[in-house]
Parts: C-alpha cells; sequence; structure tokens
C-alpha cells in the first residue's frame, strides 16, 4: 500500500480507504453508444465479480456506475472475509426441498467459496490489498462458546480441523489486551484486506481483459425486451442480457424490487497509528468480531491503526458522531487505547434482506439482478459474481437454487421497511440478553 497518503479526486468516503487507495485511475463517463454482451450496472464488488468472470469467458462486457469504482458499501466496508453466511439457517430451511440431503453441504462449501475466488483473483491479478489470513470470533458469554464449540464440531467433521481452534478465557489474553472475551474460534482460513483496493484491483483486471467500465455515469432507465438496453444522460449501452448490481443504492425497477431490500448505516473509525502499541493489544495481528446479533468488529490496518465498527442505525440515515459513538466501545474493548486519537470516520449502507438470504432473479427474459448481503458482503459478493456470471453464459443450478427462495416484501417499503427492520434489531437484542 502506499505510504502517502493519496487525495482522491471524486467524491468517496472520507474514509482511512480513500485516504490510502493504491489506484486513482479514473474511468471515463459514458458517451455514446456502445454495444457488448452483457451490461452491468454497478461497479461495486458484485458487478466487477461479475465483470472478471465474464471477460475471461471471453464475453464484452460494459460496467455502469454512477459514482466511482468501489463508491458504495464494496470502499467502505470493515474488510473481513469470513465463512458467516448471513441467513444460512433460512437457506438451510429453504433450499431443503430443491436439494434434498445435499443441502448441509451446500451450504458448508458455500461458505468458503467467496475466499477461494478473492485468494485466486489477487493472486492472478497481482491486486496489492493487505491481504492478510486469521480471525477471531470472540464470545462474550457462555452461550456464545457453546455456539462456537458446534461450529468448531462441524469444521472438524468437514475436515477443517487443522483449520480451527477454540480458545479459552487464558488463551484470549495472548491474541487480545482486551479484558471482554471468555474466549473465541480462531479461524486460519478466514481473511482481512483493504477492500478499496481489491475492488480498484478488479475493475483493473476487469478492464485488462476488455471490459469498459464507466463513472459518473448514472443509470436513467433499463428497456427491457429482446434487445435490452441501459439508458443515461449522454448514451445508452445495447446489450443482449442486463444485470443490476447496485444493491441498496440504486432507485432502479421499483415496481419489482420495492420493499425488498433497505439500508443499515454502518459506522467505521480509524485511529492514528498506535506504533507499538498495535503489537501489544493484537499481537497476531487477527481480524475480529464478536457473537452478539449487533457486534463490534475490528482489526489492525497496514499501518498499525486500528480499523473499528460497530452497531448499525436502522432508521437509513447516516450517524451524526460516528466517534462518540464508537469510541466507548473501543476504549471498552482496549482500555490500553483510552484517548486515542480518531483520524478517520465514515459510514456505510448496508443492504439489508428480511430473510438474509442473498436476492437474485430476472425483471425480465433479459434483465437480472442480485443484491442484499446483510453486512456479509465480501466473501458473498464475490460467491454471487460466480453465480450470476454462470447464469448468465447458461449454467442455471446455482442461479435457480438462489432464485426460488422466498422473499418478504414490505408493503409501502420506503415508509414501512426501516422502522420494521429497527423494531427487529431490537427484538434480537432483546433476545440476546436471554441467551
Amino acid at each position: 500500500m502506499n505510504a502517502a497518503f493519496n487525495k482522491d479526486p471524486a467524491q468517496r468516503a472520507p474514509s482511512y480507504y480513500t485516504a490510502t487507495l493504491n489506484d486513482p485511475t479514473t474511468y471515463p463517463q459514458l458517451k455514446g453508444t456502445v454495444q457488448v454482451d452483457v451490461a452491468i450496472i454497478g461497479a461495486g464488488f458484485t458487478g466487477l465479480a461479475t465483470a472478471v468472470e465474464l471477460a475471461e469467458r471471453g464475453l464484452k462486457v460494459a460496467v455502469v456506475e454512477a459514482n466511482r469504482v468501489g463508491w458504495g458499501a464494496s470502499g467502505r466496508n470493515g474488510g473481513q472475509v469470513t465463512g458467516s453466511l448471513s441467513g444460512d439457517e433460512a437457506m438451510r430451511a429453504q433450499m431443503r426441498k430443491r436439494l434434498g440431503s445435499d443441502v448441509d453441504d451446500f451450504i458448508w462449501h458455500l461458505r468458503w467459496r467467496g475466499h477461494q475466488i478473492i485468494e485466486q483473483r489477487v493472486a492472478r491479478y497481482g491486486i496489492d490489498c493487505d491481504l492478510k489470513h486469521g480471525h477471531l470470533h470472540a464470545a462474550m458469554k457462555p452461550s456464545h462458546l457453546d455456539e462456537l464449540r458446534a461450529f468448531e464440531a462441524q469444521a472438524q467433521r468437514y475436515g477443517m480441523g487443522d483449520q480451527v481452534e477454540l480458545l479459552d478465557r487464558q488463551a484470549m489474553a495472548e491474541h487480545l489486551q482486551s479484558p471482554l472475551y471468555l474466549g473465541a474460534l480462531k479461524n486460519r482460513r478466514n481473511l482481512h484486506l483493504h477492500p478499496l483496493n481489491l475492488c480498484l484491483g478488479e475493475a483493473r483486471a476487469a478492464h485488462g481483459l476488455g471490459a469498459l467500465i464507466f463513472e459518473q455515469t448514472e443509470v436513467l432507465e433499463i428497456i427491457h425486451g429482446a434487445r435490452p438496453a441501459v439508458v443515461t444522460a449522454h448514451g445508452r449501452v445495447d446489450a443482449r442480457q442486463v444485470m443490476l448490481a447496485g444493491d441498496v443504492y440504486h432507485k432502479l425497477e421499483k415496481r419489482q424490487l420495492k420493499g425488498k431490500i433497505f439500508p443499515a448505516m454502518g459506522g467505521i473509525v480509524t485511529t492514528a497509528p498506535l506504533g507499538e502499541l498495535a503489537a501489544q493489544i493484537n499481537p497476531h495481528d487477527l481480524a475480529v468480531y464478536d457473537c452478539r446479533f449487533v457486534l463490534d468488529y475490528y482489526r489492525l490496518t497496514a499501518d498499525k491503526r486500528l480499523l473499528f465498527g460497530g452497531g448499525a442505525n436502522y432508521s437509513g440515515r447516516d450517524s451524526r458522531d460516528i466517534e462518540a459513538e464508537l469510541r466507548p466501545c473501543i476504549e471498552r474493548t482496549f482500555p490500553a487505547l483510552k484517548g486515542v486519537p480518531i483520524a478517520f470516520q465514515w459510514s456505510c449502507a448496508m443492504g439489508i434482506v428480511v430473510n438474509r438470504i442473498p436476492q437474485v432473479g430476472k425483471l425480465s427474459d433479459h434483465v437480472w439482478y442480485c443484491q442484499g448481503y446483510s453486512g456479509h458482503g465480501i466473501a458473498t459478493s464475490h460467491i454471487m459474481g460466480e453465480i450470476m456470471a454462470q447464469a448468465l453464459t447458461g449454467t442455471l443450478e446455482k442461479f435457480d437454487t438462489f432464485a426460488q427462495c422466498k422473499h418478504v416484501r414490505v408493503p409501502m417499503g420506503d415508509v414501512l421497511g426501516n422502522p420494521l427492520l429497527a423494531a427487529g434489531m431490537w427484538y434480537y437484542q432483546m433476545l440476546e440478553k436471554l441467551r
């Protein structure tokens, strides 16, 4: 990663990631008409992962982005790549009818597919994104430890026992200088990284394979029919297939998609560089999140800052003061960091699905969509990018497995969706106190 901070000329979040991006490449605004095999709306992980997959298969692809590559959640998140699938129990219940006794194997292997894709892509295209291994899923009460033991046993049944290790309180003291935890599941397969640099690297990879990428190009309309197209203020993309990959940020196709996905705002801060204190509080340089429904998550950056996120604002509006909300959490987690300067603070809109199962489908014969990772987007978006590329090239098995899942659609979604999410999370927080 570049040692000096970069000043990105376009409108990105004022985050640590923006300040330390490796590749300030800008892509042109679409002007005029282009013709491709597949037009993708959204240059985040879903759109770019799909674009790379399709370009590797020899298809001509255009990616159209309203802002900048990685502008949304793909370039603002906590940077943790874990096998914790959001909605796995709902997936198991809904997919069992289609997959039968294979459903457990399907979900288990799905957990780790995103890791494989990311590691292979980073190696193949030389993407510098501070990729590291190692993660702790930390327990704050005895019931959390019971859940971690169950996951460890499952990992052992699937031959992954050498990559996970259950730590007790004494072992935790050797991993984190924190009074909060009773233990943790240490996972050597899980990853952490600089997400914006990964996203920019994938854009560069797709572009190098012949994909067209357009920034500052808002889509105004999707034209359906036998010859679908994407229409912008100054241009048009004619394509054989169109894929909508804007997640919670776009307002397109309201008739079919309204009320299916809702924004939850997560806050993240990074401290000033910690120097030797970084090795003191986290000597093994592991990413961490805890077992609560509304959890804290953190890791060290390449230049030894603490990057810390937590909570979620289900109103759909940004927090007024993220530092004020997260500083008590940091100091409770690491008393040695009391009073530490906060260098960056920013928010991240997560696309929340009521049942937490990623949503895929077709809006018409040649227009597809993929969205909704409920806070687990880095790994899941790469999994779904592969599945969408398979579907767009004629292999529908995994796409159909997800597409047949039933989703709650909230009437008057813009009005009722976020209040219902807030009520639901209050319910889960109450359950948390009882378990």
